[in-house]
């Protein structure tokens, strides 16, 4: 989703977004991927001290974070929360896809873990994370599925309604953000870098979202 900083603003980790499985798969994720402390937070876009509080639970990660770390270990969110399944089906019926809350987003699994590819359904609330830039390897696609979005692909922003779709290099800068104050929801698909140098940086940036 830039810069070698990224500490949430304020509200990111509150508790309302409490993962509390996150923690110790945090930890055993970076031993197993033989990554320092120091290493891992870098190639993520974080202090050390920031991963450290993640990894001891002081602190909550955000949705994006999540999807950054995953990137570094070479896995899934699903894996970073702890979630298990069973089989690696290729139908993922919607009784079984139970909601997660991060960062103020509310996502969906709607993909199986251990593919080349995570697919998540978004519901993106107005107002969250609108300030934030995200540049990181790979490729996305995202599609509305109801409510109004606002997408900034570098210097040209564009707004999407239900139904249209943006696929993109996720090295372009880019930000999204609900123009609805009931927000907007997603299909979403990345690619999964098997890279421990993949990174998502985040971060606001002067003057907010045109």
């Amino acid at each position: 989703m830039s810069s070698s900083e990224t500490e949430r603003p304020s509200g990111a980790d509150s508790p309302a977004a409490a993962l509390p499985a996150v923690a110790p798969q945090l930890r055993a994720l970076r031993r197993q991927a033989s990554l320092t402390l120091e290493a891992a937070a870098r190639a993520a876009g974080l202090s050390p001290a920031h991963l450290s509080r993640l990894e001891t639970g002081q602190r909550q990660p955000s949705l994006p974070m999540l999807l950054a770390l995953a990137r570094v270990y070479g896995t899934t969110v699903s894996e970073l929360l702890g979630e298990t399944v069973a089989e690696r089906d290729s139908v993922i019926h919607a009784a079984d896809m139970e909601p997660t809350a991060a960062g103020g987003w509310t996502y969906w699994q709607a993909g199986a873990p251990g593919r080349g590819m995570q697919a998540l359904r978004v519901h993106v609330p107005h107002g969250s994370q609108g300030d934030i830039v995200r540049v990181h390897p790979g490729e996305e696609w995202l599609h509305v599925l109801r409510g109004r979005l606002r997408l900034r692909l570098g210097d040209t922003t564009h707004r999407l309604a239900a139904g249209d779709s943006a696929h993109f290099d996720s090295l372009t800068p880019h930000r999204i953000a609900a123009e609805d104050h009931d927000g907007v929801e997603l299909l979403f698909v990345h690619t999964l870098l098997q890279s421990p140098t993949a990174a998502l940086c985040l971060g606001p940036t002067p003057g907010g979202v045109s």
